[in-house]
């Protein structure tokens, strides 16, 4: 741990001036952010607007260190946390940055309802946060669909060297309208669907999900951040809704 904030720390002035390109017309805190409707789902300094995800209980304990929050490694985590609010067709950006060999998502269509068939499973479409060269799930799935920006065990994603890896900021960003998905990452469009395709629900019919009813056609549901048991930063987390169309 240790060894990885001397490389967070290290890594964090170089990260910065990237990362606010990516935002520029983002920034909840500008006029032209309120304009396009961007809202912080994180204010960067508690954790108004989340809970637990097992328990629906406040969250509590978290490092909240100059608008980063910190998922630690540890026997003890206290699980996931998922927004208070639910998204259907919605922008969602986030930069994240997980620690040497660890692992973690950020996932969206929560669903309380198909989470209670499943028996209190936290099930959604997940943005898959990994370090893809060490970590072994990178290996597993099909096609690469468990790496970092993929639409975890369903879709691979197509980094083209647009992952910086772990130990350093990189940015994820989400669009959902309808049933037709994207996957960003660094600004770079890595992944692609339309739940409607044959292609999705090929795919959909080879994961670990397909006996979940109604998860592939959750049409709304909460954002959550995965504690998976390892060190994981976040910041800069903001949504805005999309009108249907």
């Amino acid at each position: 741990m240790r060894a990885f904030s001397t490389v967070f720390a290290a890594v964090a002035l170089a990260a910065a001036l990237v990362c606010p390109a990516v935002h520029a017309q983002g920034n909840p805190a500008t006029p032209a952010g309120q304009k396009q409707g961007w809202q912080p789902l994180f204010n960067g300094t508690d954790l108004k607007g989340w809970h637990v995800a097992a328990t629906g209980a406040p969250v509590s304990g978290l490092q909240i260190q100059d608008g980063v929050l910190t998922l630690q490694k540890s026997p003890h985590h206290q699980g996931d946390i998922v927004s208070d609010r639910t998204f259907s067709d919605f922008e969602l950006m986030v930069d994240f940055n997980i620690e040497p060999g660890g692992n973690s998502g950020v996932k969206y269509f929560v669903n309380d309802q198909v989470n209670a068939a499943a028996h209190d499973h936290q099930l959604g479409f997940e943005y898959q946060i990994l370090d893809d060269d060490k970590h072994p799930d990178a290996k597993l799935g099909h096609n690469g669909n468990r790496k970092t920006a993929s639409l975890y065990d369903i879709l691979p994603s197509h980094t083209a060297g647009a992952y910086r890896g772990p130990g350093v900021w990189n940015t994820a960003r989400i669009v959902v309208r309808g049933n037709h998905g994207e996957h960003w990452l660094n600004g770079v469009k890595v992944l692609e669907y339309d739940r409607n395709s044959p292609e999705f629900k090929a795919a959909f019919a080879q994961s670990k999900f397909t006996h979940f009813a109604g998860f592939a056609d959750a049409g709304s549901g909460r954002i959550l951040l995965q504690d998976h048991g390892d060190t994981v930063h976040f910041r800069n987390i903001k949504v805005r809704e999309l009108p249907v169309q």
